[in-house]
């Protein structure tokens, strides 16, 4: 049974999370910023085991939330739980009062983004050593 915490503090879960995703497997250096002491963050659980994670934050233009650092752990890929998450954040964003969701999104994961509603805007750009492109949704 899946369930979701949410609060406004990154927890000791999410963390493991995104060091097992972002850093050990994708290998990036620069995983954790002060935008997580200003984000809203979104843990989904099988059972009581962490298994996906995001974060989202109001942004600078009105009625938009960037969300960030979604990430699923590697033996729950391919059971639309990536999907669960964004479902989850956007009804959360929204309850707040979002009109548009913002994301950097990796090039290669795009498709799973544009399948949710989401656009692509702009032109690729690396962050670290990934490929990247701006995308949004209204609501």
């Amino acid at each position: 049974m899946y369930k979701f915490n949410f609060t406004d503090y990154l927890t000791e879960d999410e963390k493991m999370i995104r060091i097992e995703v972002f850093v050990n497997e994708q290998k990036f250096n620069e995983e954790f910023d002060s935008q997580d002491n200003h984000s809203f963050h979104l843990v989904m659980y099988d059972n009581e085991i962490p298994i996906a994670c995001c974060r989202f934050f109001k942004s600078e233009n009105e009625g938009e939330f960037y969300i960030g650092r979604m990430a699923v752990r590697k033996p729950y890929r391919g059971k639309n739980i990536g999907a669960k998450m964004m479902q989850e954040a956007e009804k959360s964003a929204k309850e707040m009062g979002a009109v548009k969701l913002a994301l950097s999104a990796q090039v290669r994961a795009s498709g799973f983004y544009e399948k949710l509603g989401f656009k692509k805007m702009g032109e690729i750009y690396l962050d670290e050593h990934c490929e990247h492109i701006h995308m949004e949704k209204l609501l």
